[in-house]
């Protein structure tokens, strides 16, 4: 699970993490901060793999004390007909708060259906390219 404030840009592939895979958006992240007084902040090395990409980050000084969620979290709920659903859910003090469902037309490539939130729609974007990757991965043992 993602911060809700962080905006990733690009991968963070330098970084040494264990599971790589494992992590919420299908790979550590390089981004922004959004939180309220500190938008535009780049977070650091150690901000970005302790906070930034696995969410509930209440060690974090840019957190906000008052906030709807903690953490962002992702799956594919289907992959067929080059139309691939994600869920999403929004989770405050580790339950589910909102929910939804995106839609992402492989066909065309572009997304049917959108998160009216640039974070979490920067988010799923980021969550899609992983796992197309590990889908041509799997498809193209090397």
């Amino acid at each position: 699970m993602a911060c809700p404030y962080f905006i990733p840009t690009e991968k963070f592939a330098e970084a040494a993490w264990p599971h790589r895979t494992r992590l919420p958006l299908g790979d550590g992240w390089r981004g922004l901060c959004t939180a309220s007084g500190h938008e535009q902040v780049i977070p650091s090395d150690h901000e970005l793999r302790q906070f930034c990409n696995l969410g509930y980050a209440a060690q974090c000084q840019r957190l906000p004390a008052q906030r709807r969620f903690d953490a962002v979290r992702f799956s594919v709920a289907r992959d067929r007909d080059q139309r691939i659903h994600l869920y999403y859910v929004l989770e405050a003090a580790h339950r589910p708060g909102a929910h939804g469902l995106l839609e992402y037309d492989a066909a065309v490539g572009r997304w049917a259906v959108t998160h009216p939130d640039p974070r979490i729609q920067a988010m799923a974007a980021c969550y899609l390219d992983s796992y197309f990757e590990r889908r041509r991965a799997a498809s193209n043992p090397a």
